[in-house]
This record gives structure tokens, C-alpha cells and sequence, in this order.
């Protein structure tokens, strides 16, 4: 009886899991699928488009880089950002993982699937999560916490988001450690070679870790800086349970994901360690440097630090960030994620090996994550002051979220089985209950509550369709428009310049284009004073007019830059 009502527990708790995932996949997936209807294919950043554009590319052709002819005329100006120009070529400046796996996936799945291979991948990421939570806080706390997964904001915001890094990386991380936990199990040989347990533990789990973490890292490189501290905590507590076989694969198959990406980068940007990121590049150059220096002098160490904190180190700027982005803007997650803290630490001496080394690596990549990213105040959101969802500091900061969680689940467990008296049918109800509030709290914030909330994005997106389809009908195909704002709208289907009139160092460079293609510039209405004196003035020196071609808004002008 016992086994049956454990199978049938079993059975409910899956059942449960793959409804919440095919409804958070369908949910999510449904952003772009209204979005971009007809054709309309555009994201709502230079980071996402730049990933589309390649990883449809890479499905297409097996290609990374794009050449544009006219840029050996225009100084490698030619370009959107997140994208940059060598000697013609357009390539990717972000991390290359989304590209290669989501184009490889593309190439057989097709094309029409790329937006929604997030969604997909993020709901694959809840029943890891489930999993993962299971192993180290029980079914319970893994049920509840899974559940407050699906509906965290942030969680929510970049899987509907889909060329974002963020969510694909996370999902990877957690699909590895999941692993882990499954390589760390004990299992005996008893001299039986077709012992399948015994071969998933010392080879097939290591393996499949390996390569999950190994594809985490392709996908986002640059945080391999808590990435390490976190498997050496790791590897540190269970040192005999992963023996030298064990890490031996696990290292292997980590090369074995990371491969693709070697071989890119030195195909792209000349060197296997050299990405699109120049700043990144310089980083790892340094440390290359002072790695082979014998003597670790005070300004090695100057350098060392400067190299890992290249967004500067300043902690106080960090906890006000980590006040904004997390105490303030997920308020109901942070209090009962403190009282459930505190709850966890009183109950110190239940403590097996797995909670203290959860808790450790929680603390350590949070302490890392907050210092790095909060010292740098990232300015996504036009208007500096406002902190919004959509603002980098959510999607750098998801690891500290997801590490948060379970801590919220046992704060809700705690309280439900304390304050109802442990009766079952009324401590469900209130579970149940309060997993439901915060799940109306945060997808009210996720579409409405934040200027960038998903419902604003799509109006912008529609708004955006618009203007581009009456900017198209007034360029030729092959035209260049300069734009400081717009080139995510315009590109691909339109060569784009950032770039403005007020930058005297360009001017020669929209001459030497107008004589062979078509030039146009799209920015702020430009009044007739200023009309008159590019004309007569700043552009004629060159022999360079400029007319309106169109008022395509109460605030945009459509112009066309002409060598006479």
C-alpha cells in the first residue's frame, strides 16, 4: 500500500508539473506569437536582435558573419549595436551559446521556431528546477517552489523576452546541477558490469553535467566569474563522492560544449579565449598577463582587481541597486524570503551536508553577482532614475532570485502548517492560497506594474511596425539610414549608421556613401534654421545636402543626404 500511495503521489506531483509547464510555455510563447504576427519579426532590444539575426543566419547558412561591402568605404561604420564591423563583416559583439544552439535547432526544427525556443527551454527549466529543489529541501519545498518560479516577474519577463541570454543560461546552470546531485549519489559495483545505476552515476551523470554546464557557459562566458567559486564550493564538500572518474568527464564534456564556441571565436575574432565583447577581451588579456608573472606584486594586484571589477567596485552603489532591484521592486518575495531565512537558520542543527553547501554557494555568487553588477549603474531605461523590470540589473541578477526561492517556500510552509495547526486539507488551501496572491501580484507587475511591463513592450512593438513599414516605403532596399534610436526597427531589412549630424568626424563618411548608394537620416524633426544651415554651412563644405523626405511622426523626420 505504502509503495502504491508513493506512486500515485508521484504521478499527481508529474501531472502537476507538466500542466504548469505547458501553461507557462504557452503563456510565455504567446508574447511573440501576438507580437509578431505578419511577418513583423522585431525585438525589443539591440542585444536580442543582434542574437535573432545571427542564430537565423547560422540556421540558414551555417554562417556567423555577414559582409557588407560598403563598410570598406564608411570606416566600419555600417552597423546596429550589439553588432560590429571587422574589415566588412558584421559579427556578433555578445556571447555566441544562443547562436549556435538555437540556430542548430533551427536548422532542422526551421526558421518560424527561434522565437519560441525560450519558452520552451524556460518551461524544461521549471521541472529541472523542481527536481533540483527536490534533492536538496524535499518534494514539499520543491513543489512550492516551482510554483513561485513560474510566476516570478523576472522569470516571466526575459522567457517572453526570448533572444535574451538570461533564461537559457539559468535553465542550463540548473539542468547541470540537477546532475550533479545525481553523480553524487552512492552506488556499488557488486561486480556486475550490467549495473545501470552504477554506470548513470560514474559516467552518464558526470557526463551530462559536464556538458550542461558547459553549454551555461557558452551561453553567457562572462560568468564564468561565479561559475568557478560555485562548482569549487561544490567539489570542495563532496571531494570523495566525485572521486578522480567522475571529474574527469565531467571536465571533458564541459571542452566538449565549449568547443563549438572555441572554434568561433577564433573563426570571428582571431583567437579561441577572444569573443565579440572587446572590454571582455581586454579582461582575459590581463589575467593572462599576471597569471605569468611569478611575483604577485601590489600592482599586479591593483590590475588583478581592476580586471575582474572592469565595471568598477563600489559597495555602497551595490546594496542601494540591491535595495531597488530586489528589497523594493519584489517586495513580496524579499520579506518572506528573509523570515524564511531566518527560519532555515534556526533550525541549524536539521542541517544535512547539501544545506550548508546550498547556502554557502547561495551567499558566494549572490555576494560576487551584487558587488560586480551593482557597482555599475546601467542606464537600459531612457530616464536613469526609473528602476524598472526591464533594466539589466533583474536578468543579471536571476541567480540570487531562484537561490531566494526555496527560502520563500519554506517561510510558506512553515507559517501554513504553525498557524492552521498542521491540519491537512486547510494547510493545502493555504498554500495553495498564497502561491495564487503572489501569483496575481506578479503578473499584474510583469504586464502593467513597470514602464517596460510586457503589455507597454507590445504597444512600443506596434507602434514600431508602423513607422518601419512607412520608412520602408520611402527608402530603396539597399539604403543606408542613419538613426541614434531606431536601428533595431530598420535592421536587417535596412543598412543602418548610429550616428547623428552633430558629429563632424561622420560627415565625410555620408559623402563618400551618398555617391554610391542611397543615404538617409531618421532622427528628431529638424527645423528650417538648421535645415539651412546644414546646407549652407556644416554639410556644403563637403558638397553633402540634405532634404525631408517625410514627417513620419509629431517628433520623427525621415531626410535624405545627398552628394551634389
Amino acid at each position: 500500500m505504502k509503495r502504491i500511495a508513493t506512486y500515485l503521489s508521484n504521478w499527481k506531483i508529474g501531472l502537476f508539473l507538466l500542466i504548469l509547464a505547458v501553461v507557462f510555455c504557452l503563456g510565455t510563447a504567446s508574447y511573440n506569437y501576438l507580437a509578431q504576427r505578419n511577418g513583423f519579426v522585431k525585438w525589443g532590444s539591440p542585444d536580442e536582435t543582434a542574437n535573432y539575426t545571427f542564430a537565423k543566419l547560422y540556421a540558414e547558412t551555417g554562417e556567423i558573419q555577414i559582409f557588407e561591402k560598403y563598410n570598406l568605404l564608411a570606416g566600419d561604420l555600417i552597423h546596429p549595436r550589439s553588432i560590429r564591423s571587422d574589415f566588412g563583416f558584421l559579427k556578433p559583439v555578445s556571447f555566441l551559446g544562443i547562436i549556435l544552439i538555437y540556430g542548430q535547432i533551427a536548422s532542422v526544427a526551421g526558421i518560424s521556431l527561434l522565437p519560441y525556443l525560450t519558452p520552451i527551454l524556460a518551461a524544461l527549466g521549471l521541472i529541472f528546477f523542481y527536481l533540483l529543489i527536490k534533492e536538496i529541501f524535499g518534494k514539499n519545498n520543491a513543489l512550492i517552489s516551482t510554483a513561485l518560479l513560474a510566476v516570478f516577474p523576472v522569470y516571466i519577463y526575459y522567457t517572453a523576452r526570448s533572444f535574451f541570454h538570461n533564461i537559457p543560461f539559468i535553465v542550463f546552470l540548473i539542468i547541470g546541477l540537477y546532475f550533479i546531485t545525481q553523480l553524487l549519489r552512492k552506488t556499488e559495483f557488486d561486480s556486475y558490469i550490467k549495473d545501470f545505476d552504477f554506470w548513470k552515476s560514474k559516467f552518464i551523470f558526470p557526463a551530462l553535467a559536464g556538458f550542461f554546464i558547459g553549454l551555461a557557459v557558452i551561453t553567457r562566458t562572462s560568468e564564468i566569474l561565479w561559475l568557478l567559486p560555485l562548482l569549487f564550493i561544490i567539489w570542495v564538500f563532496n571531494v570523495r563522492s566525485i572521486g578522480l572518474t567522475k571529474l574527469v568527464i565531467f571536465l571533458g564534456f564541459i571542452w566538449v560544449a565549449l568547443m563549438p564556441m572555441f572554434y568561433y571565436n577564433q573563426v570571428l575574432y582571431g583567437s579561441f579565449l577572444n569573443g565579440g565583447y572587446s572590454e571582455v577581451n581586454q579582461s582575459i588579456q590581463a589575467l593572462v598577463t599576471v597569471s605569468q608573472q611569478k611575483i604577485l606584486s601590489t600592482q599586479t594586484a591593483e590590475t588583478l582587481a581592476k580586471t575582474v571589477f572592469h565595471f568598477g567596485f563600489n559597495p555602497r552603489q551595490a546594496l542601494s541597486m540591491f535595495k531597488h532591484y530586489f528589497v523594493d521592486m519584489f517586495s513580496w518575495l524579499f520579506w518572506p524570503f528573509l523570515a524564511g531565512l531566518i527560519i532555515f537558520l534556526a533550525s541549524i542543527g536539521k542541517w544535512t551536508k547539501r544545506h550548508v553547501v546550498f547556502l554557502l554557494s547561495w551567499l558566494v555568487v549572490s555576494a560576487i553577482l551584487v558587488l560586480y553588477y551593482g557597482s555599475w549603474k546601467f542606464t537600459d531605461n531612457p530616464d536613469p532614475n526609473r528602476f524598472t523590470i526591464g533594466n539589466s540589473y533583474t536578468r543579471y541578477w536571476l541567480p540570487v532570485y531562484l537561490g531566494a526561492i526555496p527560502f520563500v517556500s519554506l517561510f510558506i510552509q512553515k507559517t501554513t502548517k504553525f498557524i492552521l495547526r498542521g491540519y491537512r486539507p486547510l494547510v493545502t488551501g493555504a498554500r495553495v492560497a498564497l502561491v495564487f496572491t503572489i501569483f496575481l501580484v506578479s503578473l499584474n507587475f510583469v504586464l502593467y506594474g513597470s514602464e517596460e511591463g510586457l503589455v507597454y513592450n507590445w504597444y512600443t512593438n506596434e507602434a514600431n511596425r508602423g513607422l518601419a513599414e512607412m520608412v520602408w516605403s520611402e527608402t530603396e532596399v539597399n539604403s543606408i539610414i542613419i538613426t541614434q534610436y531606431h536601428d533595431k526597427v530598420f535592421f536587417p531589412e535596412r543598412k543602418v549608421i548610429m550616428g547623428a549630424l552633430a558629429d563632424d568626424s561622420m560627415d565625410y563618411y555620408y559623402h563618400e556613401l551618398a555617391q554610391k548608394i542611397p543615404v538617409y537620416y531618421f532622427n528628431f524633426q529638424i527645423n528650417q534654421p538648421t535645415l539651412d544651415y546644414l546646407n549652407s554651412s556644416k554639410l556644403a563644405r563637403l558638397g553633402t545636402h540634405i532634404k525631408l523626405v517625410r514627417l513620419v511622426s509629431r517628433d520623427f523626420g525621415l531626410y535624405r543626404i545627398e552628394a551634389q
